[in-house]
Parts: C-alpha cells; structure tokens; sequence
C-alpha cells in the first residue's frame, strides 16, 4: 500500500499525521477504533500504520477491509507484522508502527480506544506551537464507572502538575493512550523498551522524555474514550518495575536538587520509599512526618537492616512540625479528605515545598 511522501516534502500548514497503532487479537474493538480516525474533523493528510503483532483472530481480516475504506477518503495506510505464535510485546509494535510511517506528528491510538473527532485537529495545534512537546488530553472511561479516582486525578490536573505529580503510582501524568508528538520527540526520547511483558515501557518512555528536557502539555478536554477491561495491556507490568522506575526518576529530578527532606508517612509507603534510596540520599531525610499517634509516640524509625553502623535512626514528628521540602508518600483521595486538609494547612506550595511520590 501507498507511503506517503517523505516527511520534507509535506506542506507545513496541512502536515501528514500518522496515527500508529500496534495491535494483538483486537477484533472486538477495531470497527470503533478506526471509525473515530475515519471521523476526524483534520483535513489535512492523515495515515495509519498499524503493526500486528501475531494476532490470532479476525484482526487481519479487520485491517484490510478498513484500509480499502480508509484510502477511499485519502488516508493512507501501512500495515505490517508477523504471525508467529509468540507475540514481540507493545514495546516492539510501537517502534515497528512508527518506523514504517511517514509523518512528521505521530498520533497514538490503541485498539481497544476511541478519538473523539476533534482529536488530531486540537492537539496538532498545540503540539505546532510546542516544540519537543508530549501533547497529551483529558479523556473519559468506558465503562463509565470504571477507575473513577484514577480518571479524576489524571483529568484534574493542572499543566503545572503534570510535571509535579509525574511520579506518582497512577503512572505517566498524561496517559499514553492520549500522546500525540512531533516524530523528533520519539527521535530523541525513544525507542521504546522492547523487553517484553511486564515492563513499563510508556513509562520509561516518558521520563527519559523528561530527563532529556521534554516538555508536557495536555488539552483540557476529553478527545478520547479509554476502554477499561479485563485484557488491559497495564495488568500485566510488573508493579516493582514500575517502582524502580518511579524512584530512579525522582531521585534524578527532584531528590538531587535538596539538601535534605521529610517524607511524610511513616507507614509502609514511606519507609519503603526510605529503603530504596542509595546511603546518601537516605541522609537527606531528617524525618519522617505522620499524623498517627503510636508511630509518633515511637519517635524514630531504625533501619535495622542496613549494614552501615551504627544503624540509621530517623525522626518521626507531627506533620505540623515538618519543615519542607515534603515527598509525601500518602495516597490521594482516600482519607476522606483528612490529608488533603492537614496538607493545606501548611500553605505550601507543590513543585517547590513538596512532590507527590504515592
């Protein structure tokens, strides 16, 4: 099937975006999946490349029907992939669905998701205006009811946040499924890791993006329905390679950039928090904040099982005695709002007095 033309030769004001898909055993969600591209409202050129990774059902079949509809309103299509009976990993598909494309503006799109029509139009235009930018948005679930505390938070954030709450246990602040880029930020931040299930490669992905000195931005709108079900690619990462990910990255953007540090929550969370960092870091934490009264009542926290001697003894106070910076090790939005309200009674400011990690 048609490329299209090289990537230099395409008009400025109507560049060719390639929607990239990588997709294995999706007949059940294909027909909305490229419907919702079929009905973008972009008029200028537009493609798919699609790479099959040793789908087992009618997915094939699927694809070359919608190409033969798809070309007929001039979006050129690429497919590609193999059959073999083991499947290379979502890691392997990207690179594979964005190497064979031919835009200058990558558009991501899952199988199992639906772009809302003014999808590629709205984020073209912020992504024009930001170079060495992951351009994210808004979206809503289906079913609706699924993940509510996940979708309000990633929904709500603000673009300063995106950058602030980056580490948190949701994942990347803009979720991948909604990442729209110039193909020079996949250049520079990517590949994306092909080391197969249960690795995080979105999220690596996106903090080396960030490590590289990438920006975020996200419209405030939802321009995508994000399918919830049980055969989610997310089920199958590894939760502990999600921490490691996590960690490294905030000890290279936030952790090195202080002198010293309280973590709030003195609990599980924190206190694993305090045991993954290197001995010098670990120095950096003058105490561990709490507002449960036996932990405080305790008064320290010792990491027996540190070799270094004598053992490490952390100071455990009231969070109204903390001094920031903060990396609060809490979860949102599961307190009642008891956290929310003991954290705006300090009047600090988030990205400068404290990072969210939970």
């Amino acid at each position: 099937m048609p490329l299209m033309d090289d990537v230099s030769t395409q008009s400025s004001s109507h560049p060719t975006v390639s929607v990239v898909m990588t997709v294995r055993n999706g007949e059940q969600w294909l027909d909305e999946s490229l419907s919702s591209l079929l009905n973008q409202t972009y008029t200028g050129h537009m493609e798919l490349s699609v790479y099959n990774d040793g789908s087992t059902d009618k997915t094939v079949e699927i694809l070359k029907v919608w190409s033969f509809r798809l070309e007929e309103r001039h979006i050129s299509v690429v497919l590609n992939g193999h059959n073999n009976d083991s499947p290379k990993g979502v890691g392997h598909g990207r690179n594979e669905a964005i190497l064979q494309s031919r835009g200058r503006y990558l558009c991501f799109l899952d199988a199992d998701d639906i772009m809302a029509p003014e999808r590629i139009e709205l984020q073209l235009k912020m992504a024009e205006t930001h170079p060495n930018t992951l351009t994210g948005s808004c979206f809503e679930r289906l079913p609706a009811d699924s993940t509510p505390r996940y979708t309000a938070w990633c929904c709500g954030l603000s673009q300063q946040q995106l950058y602030t709450q980056a580490y948190t246990a949701f994942g990347p602040s803009i979720i991948q499924p909604t990442w729209f880029c110039e193909r020079a930020v996949f250049d520079k931040a990517g590949p994306f890791s092909i080391a197969g299930k249960g690795t995080p490669e979105d999220l690596l992905f996106f903090y080396h993006h960030l490590e590289l000195g990438g920006k975020l931005l996200k419209v405030d709108r939802p321009l995508l329905v994000y399918r919830y079900h049980n055969d989610c690619e997310s089920f199958n990462v590894n939760r502990w390679t999600i921490w490691d990910a996590r960690v490294k990255a905030i000890v290279n953007h936030v952790i090195s950039k202080w002198e010293q540090f309280t973590i709030w929550n003195a609990g599980k969370e924190g206190r694993r928090l305090y045991r993954s960092l290197c001995h010098s870091d670990q120095q950096k934490v003058v105490a561990f904040c709490d507002v449960d009264v036996k932990k405080i009542h305790k008064g320290f926290y010792i990491y027996e099982e540190s070799e270094t001697v004598p053992k490490p003894k952390v100071p455990i106070i009231h969070f109204t005695e903390a001094r920031p910076p903060l990396l609060i090790c809490v979860k949102w939005g599961l307190t009642g709002g008891g956290f929310e309200e003991n954290l705006a009674s300090l009047n600090l400011v988030e990205g400068r007095d404290y990072y969210l990690f939970s």
